[in-house]
């Protein structure tokens, strides 16, 4: 047959009458083994098989020899053998099947042509040349072609294509690993803040007895007077009790005891109200930890210049003990009551609650917003002229470890319960203002508090919202030369009850 590709180098007629077949080496026997492919094919020997010509003799094979990419592995043939020709014929490039390795089952291109080897030379598998002495070379067939081999399955050959170097491998696997973990801390916190967001304390139904009452005549007897200028700034001159008793400041019946802002001192008084009008501060002898107060309110304060509260607080551990502020507004008190915490740093209300009044602040830690504290507002009917025209109502404040609540009930509306002195606060619904134990804990924030009762004048608060209030002048001036602008500033009180549960 005709051998493509041959040497162009004439080779002189020779006289033998026999000549050699040799087939073409699989690649078992050009050395390649699995996974080996990486170094190359091997120099391995072509075995001749020697077939009998038409005189049935055999042609003597007397070398073969594989050259490198550049020549002879050793000196040239030609000059050793000048009377014989070199054939040389390349192996024909096998297509890789999927029982090769991996990286080569999925391509049908060696990347030989491109590649080069360091001599210059393309690399790819080695050609090796015959040279025979006695007679024509011949091949047992042709070289395989890649036109007659038939391709692998797609699917098999999807399996390994894109195989990547193990130092890439490595680096994937460290990425994907860097990946997984910032999408579980991702999973994790959001779940976290996602659990935390629907958490809710279990206000499971707690049975109350009476602890303390504060009521009648004696009102005043369970209370200390604070006397001296006022911690909050105030334009105000809070009297002992003797004083108070004797300005008719706090006076006290079987039904009902008043606590008010003095009314006679003027500019033409002496000595005047120059530098503060006086007032009433007073605080339970007695403290609390936790319980249910329930606060009758007949009549609240109010009036340009006013600052009053009800509120509970440990006066020489604040803010460390906490703050509790149940009734508290300023000015005209025309936007309804205000119910606050105070705290140190770590107590917020950025979490689920049930309340029927508006958020006014989130964060209860008395260094933010000016010391606003997480206050709710309530409706323009719980505090002030309106809330006094009806009557007044009950105010109620349960402190346990599940949270705060407090309740507003008009005076015709106040629970059969409470006028029975059994109070059940799981039967009263939802509270006007809700303060949970998801993000506070009451225990660390709130102990060892008196109930207050105060009315201030002009101070941080109100001074603060003064200009916008309707109000005349500034509070100063107003408080000092206006005595009878004062005639509401009082507080009327039917009776405090304490529980504590059982």
């Amino acid at each position: 047959m005709s051998l493509p590709n041959l040497s162009q180098r004439s080779r002189p007629a020779s006289t033998a009458t026999t000549a050699t077949s040799y087939r073409l080496p699989d690649r078992k026997e050009l050395g390649y083994q699995p996974f080996e492919y990486w170094k190359g094919p091997k120099r391995v020997l072509p075995q001749p098989i020697k077939k009998p010509n038409s005189t049935g003799t055999v042609t003597k094979i007397e070398e073969i020899r594989l050259p490198n990419s550049s020549g002879y592995t050793s000196r040239s043939t030609a000059q050793q053998h000048q009377s014989d020709v070199v054939h040389t014929y390349p192996i024909e490039k096998v297509r890789p099947d999927t029982s090769l390795h991996p990286a080569l089952a999925g391509s049908t291109n060696m990347g030989w042509e491109q590649a080069h080897n360091a001599n210059g030379g393309q690399a790819g598998p080695t050609p090796f040349q015959v040279r025979d002495a006695n007679g024509r070379v011949e091949f047992m067939s042709e070289p395989p072609s890649y036109d007659n081999q038939e391709l692998p399955p797609r699917s098999n050959m999807s399996r390994y294509v894109g195989v990547q170097p193990w130092y890439r491998r490595k680096r994937t696997w460290v990425i994907s690993a860097v990946v997984i973990v910032i999408a579980i801390i991702v999973a994790v916190v959001a779940g976290v803040l996602v659990s935390k967001a629907n958490r809710y304390p279990d206000y499971t139904k707690l049975n109350y007895s009476i602890q303390d009452t504060y009521s009648g005549e004696n009102f005043f007897d369970q209370f200390d007077y604070f006397t001296g200028f006022d911690p909050a700034q105030g334009f105000v001159h809070y009297v002992p009790k003797e004083q108070a008793q004797q300005l008719n400041l706090t006076h006290a019946t079987a039904n009902s005891a008043v606590m008010k802002v003095d009314t006679s001192v003027g500019p033409g008084s002496t000595p005047d109200a120059s530098t503060g009008r006086f007032s009433v501060r007073v605080s339970s002898k007695k403290q609390y930890n936790s319980g249910l107060f329930i606060f009758d309110i007949k009549h609240t304060p109010f009036g340009c210049g006013t600052w009053p509260a009800l509120w509970l607080v440990d006066e020489n551990e604040w803010p460390k003990s906490g703050e509790i502020d149940i009734m508290e507004a300023v000015n005209k008190a025309d936007k309804g009551n205000q119910m606050t915490l105070h705290t140190t740093d770590n107590c917020e209300m950025s979490v689920k609650r049930k309340m029927t009044g508006s958020v006014l602040q989130k964060d209860c830690f008395n260094e933010t917003n000016s010391n606003a504290g997480c206050g709710v507002q309530g409706s323009d009917a719980s505090y002030g002229a309106n809330y006094n025209t009806a009557g007044g109502g009950i105010m109620a404040m349960e402190w346990r470890n599940e949270g705060i609540r407090m309740w507003q009930f008009g005076r015709s509306s106040i629970p059969a319960d409470i006028t029975s002195k059994k109070p059940d606060p799981s039967t009263w619904g939802i509270a006007a203002a809700d303060f949970p134990n998801t993000d506070c804990d009451m225990g660390t924030h709130f102990r060892n508090q008196s109930i207050i009762a105060n009315i201030d004048l002009c101070g941080q608060l109100t001074n603060a919202v003064y200009a916008e209030s309707g109000c005349p002048s500034n509070c100063t001036d107003f408080v000092a030369n206006n005595p009878e602008a004062f005639k509401d500033a009082f507080w009327e009180f039917g009776a405090f009850d304490v529980y504590k549960a059982s």
